[in-house]
């Protein structure tokens, strides 16, 4: 006999319970700023995606209130009947010239963004080569597909020179490698020139989510092709909805996969297309990326990076591997890692923790990210607590 559904639950929970990894929903009770008012408790917030704080800024606040006004508070209606508005090939036509590619179709997440191109692209007969720490909506979007799927070791270029080795007689018709540009748990860049070189030689199809490079890295933000001076890839995914403020993904590459997709991208071709106050914010904050105040709002994001992850290294803690913004605080139990983020929490900074099975077993950590918005106070006290708490639980 089936256990009934709720005692089925309790078992599931009272699992994670056990593990110390159980958690109720954080409740932001405001704006997303550099200070914030979480569960009723003003904190240092350093778990925001908000990386230029553009979610807050007065001209993308401005567009979405004009589009509302002029067309109102959705479309009514899928893309391929009547939810493709003007303002929404605007967008596409804007991120494509941002991407320096020749199309793009905007999604409603990054993570549908993946699944709709992944979906349309890979097919029985073909290959994905996936390196093993990229997202789950990539690893998501795989298991979606009918295509073979390889993986290679984290960045390892001569484990991904092996598998492409292997499989060059095997007569795929597309063999598609596949990587995260800036990885969300350790903040490392994927080595694209290496994959590029590799890519042209064995004769397959690249792609990169810039899920945090959109916004962060490469000129005015435009992603890690963009960082490396490459020319030659294929398929770029982003969000946005971290470093852009607003919501939504994108797909840029070559006229020819936009068409396809519009045939053949399930999230495309079943979902309600974006408000058009969320499309005009992301316009907007495309426009402001590309200009002097969007340059400095990036630089300002990297001097703040640089300036605490500096800092926390001098404390003693271990940040890994981390060459961006996100800049983790390994401490390897999960437990331990879900108790220092409540320590650092009732000191006054939010840095969520983080556990398998999101990182290894042993790779428990709090995740944090600065903005540019946080100012040199807030870091400067934010370490100041670092140090509290990491000496109180030994961690330091």
């Amino acid at each position: 006999m089936p256990v009934p559904f709720e005692q089925y639950l309790d078992s599931r929970l009272d699992e994670l319970r056990a593990q110390g990894v159980f958690r109720s929903l954080r409740e932001l009770q405001g704006p997303p700023g550099p200070r914030s008012k979480i569960d009723g408790h003003e904190v240092i917030n350093l778990s925001s995606n908000n990386y230029l704080g553009l979610a807050t800024h007065p001209a993308l606040k401005a567009a979405a209130i004009d589009a509302i006004e002029r067309l109102g508070v959705g479309s009514g209606a899928v893309r391929t009947i009547i939810g493709t508005m003007t303002i929404h090939e605007e967008l596409e036509r804007l991120l494509a010239d941002f991407k320096h590619t020749e199309a793009a179709l905007v999604l409603q997440s990054g993570f549908t963004a993946n699944a709709a191109v992944l979906g349309s692209v890979l097919e029985d007969g073909d290959l994905v080569i996936s390196d093993s720490l990229n997202h789950a909506s990539i690893i998501d979007g795989i298991r979606l597909t009918k295509a073979d799927r390889r993986v290679y070791a984290h960045c390892d270029m001569d484990d991904l020179e092996r598998v492409l080795e292997e499989v060059k007689d095997a007569n795929y018709r597309t063999i598609l490698i596949v990587t995260d540009g800036v990885f969300s748990m350790d903040g490392d860049i994927a080595p694209l020139p290496r994959i590029a070189e590799l890519a042209q030689h064995y004769g397959a199809v690249t792609m990169v989510d810039d899920a945090h490079a959109s916004g962060v890295l490469g000129a005015h933000g435009s992603g890690t092709a963009s960082h490396f001076g490459l020319k030659n890839w294929d398929i770029h995914v982003g969000t946005l909805s971290k470093a852009v403020g607003a919501l939504g993904g994108y797909v840029a590459s070559v006229s020819k996969l936009r068409q396809l997709m519009e045939h053949r991208a399930r999230p495309f071709l079943f979902s309600t297309s974006h408000p058009p106050a969320v499309t005009a914010t992301c316009i907007a904050a495309i426009n402001l990326l590309r200009s002097a105040e969007g340059q400095r709002l990036i630089d300002q994001l990297w001097e703040n990076a640089r300036m605490f992850k500096a800092g926390l290294t001098s404390l003693g803690f271990d940040t890994g591997i981390s060459e961006t913004p996100i800049t983790p605080v390994i401490v390897g139990e999960g437990a331990k890692a879900m108790q220092f983020s409540d320590e650092l929490f009732k000191a006054g900074v939010f840095a969520q923790g983080i556990a398998f099975p999101t990182v290894a077993r042993d790779k428990g950590r709090v995740r944090t990210i600065v903005t540019a918005t946080h100012s040199q106070t807030d870091l400067e006290e934010a370490l100041n607590v670092f140090e509290t708490v990491g000496r109180r639980m030994q961690l330091i």
